[in-house]
């Protein structure tokens, strides 16, 4: 059933909607929590892909003897086709709508990752794993711009954090079902490790499906001027919220954005500051953040334990990502967005040094359990914190492009990291890490701006 369908004729007025302040006013209720489970669980599927290079890495470097740069190109592959699709998904979804970016973002992902179960080298699943990135560059990029535009500011955050918790599950479970796989080597004849990538497939396929569902975002409606539509869309969500559906607001003050806005805006006075600030972020966060997850089976290996020790204790370490995830929900909407980031950056530096250090088994286990908690409390609080400080017609394409260089830098990060590996050993790998997210804290405290409980229009 259309939204009109369900919510009547569309309003007779072609007046700008205030669709803001009747988004905001809404009490939460099943119909946000629906929609907050659905697209957090399609956000287990990026998070799954991400951390799935270095367990792939990790099993296949002896049945294929890999080599060290092989070993990279099949962790930095899929950061690659992430970094493509995140500037262009993005972008696209700013111009062509959020709704249906989601559906082909997560129908590219299941596709070639499918066809990657059937690679039969390591240059074969390089290369398909970069079409699958392709598909997930704009996943976490629109699961932030779309739930913020949807949620009411009172919970904006501990919402996007919950979102994030059914996403970050993936993260153990790759770690977990590698362990158990690599360790069984075959499965109904089938080498351990493609089952890996057709759970993922068929999992993003039957997400996808439950997509189809969702509405448009109104206020990506109201900003491209089809504010009939994003009435409509407005109404049904007030019904299902049991709230009396709002008199559509014709008052100047109600307008919405413009209907497009140049890219250049990003570089124009407020947003200058703000996007300079985020550009730098971005690339400083994921060497203590997704260098972690990406690198540590292949950092254990160095260690001297072996492949299935190495995704047992990476397992172990990684239960901490939903735990994490978990923890923020009370503190997000408490704890002022920009000091929260700054404060698990300090526990990502500190943990991560003494991982690097660590020699006996239950210390590297520990560190690394509390490393990837404070990492969920760091990653929520700035996924809320990034749909909050650009505009509407702006905001999926200012931050994908921003989440690109992230991509980017995890390109580069492993042919890095794993020289420093060989070369140095791990505390140095981890020491680096731990003074580039001193930077990052810098970086925020200067030029980052305060948003919490804020409407997004204010800010």
């Amino acid at each position: 059933m259309s939204v009109h369908e369900a919510t009547g004729a569309a309003p007779e007025t072609d007046e700008p909607v205030d669709t803001a302040s009747r988004l905001d006013r809404l009490p939460v209720g099943p119909w946000h929590r629906r929609l907050t489970a659905i697209v957090g669980i399609g956000a287990f599927f990026d998070l799954y892909e991400v951390f799935l290079g270095g367990v792939l890495a990790a099993a296949l470097a002896e049945p294929w003897a890999l080599s060290a740069h092989q070993k990279s190109w099949l962790i930095a592959s899929g950061f690659l086709g992430m970094f493509v699709g995140a500037n262009v998904l993005s972008v696209l979804a700013d111009r062509l709508g959020r709704r249906r970016m989601f559906l082909v973002n997560l129908g590219m992902y299941s596709l070639f990752s499918l066809a990657c179960a059937f690679a039969q080298d390591a240059t074969q699943l390089s290369v398909l794993r970069f079409f699958a990135g392709l598909g997930l560059g704009a996943e976490l990029v629109l699961v932030d711009t779309y739930l913020a535009e949807f949620l009411p500011r009172a919970v904006r955050g501990r919402y996007i954090a919950w979102a994030y918790t059914f996403g970050f599950v993936g993260v153990p479970v790759a770690a977990l079902l590698g362990a158990r796989l690599v360790a069984r080597h075959e499965l109904l004849g089938i080498d351990g490790w493609r089952w890996l990538l057709v759970a993922g497939a068929l999992g993003a396929a039957f997400i996808q499906l439950l997509r189809t569902g969702l509405p448009e975002s109104p206020r990506w409606l109201a900003a491209r001027g089809r504010t009939a539509e994003a009435a409509a869309v407005v109404r049904e969500i007030e019904t299902k919220a049991g709230v009396e559906p709002g008199e559509p607001v014709v008052a100047a003050q109600a307008a919405e954005a413009p209907a497009r806005v140049p890219l250049k805006r990003m570089f124009q006075a407020p947003y200058t500051r703000r996007t300079v600030m985020w550009w730098i972020f971005q690339v400083l966060q994921t060497v203590g953040y997704y260098g972690f997850g990406s690198l540590a089976p292949v950092v254990l290996q160095a260690k001297g334990h072996t492949v299935t020790e190495s995704l047992s204790y990476a397992a172990l370490s990684y239960l901490g990502y939903p735990v994490g995830s978990a923890l923020s929900v009370p503190l997000i909407d408490r704890i002022e967005r920009r000091t929260l980031i700054i404060a698990a950056a300090l526990g990502i530096a500190v943990c991560g040094l003494v991982f690097g250090f660590a020699g006996a088994s239950w210390l590297i286990v520990g560190a690394g359990f509390l490393l990837t908690v404070c990492s969920n409390v760091f990653s929520n609080a700035y996924h809320v914190y990034q749909t909050e400080i650009f505009p509407t017609g702006l905001r999926s394409s200012a931050i994908g492009i921003a989440y690109s260089l992230s991509r980017l830098t995890s390109v580069v990060l492993p042919f890095v990291a794993l020289d420093l590996l060989d070369d140095l050993g791990a505390t140095a790998v981890f020491s680096g890490s731990g003074v580039l997210m001193v930077l990052l804290c810098v970086n925020v405290r200067v030029l980052g701006p305060r948003t919490t409980g804020r409407s997004l229009e204010s800010i």
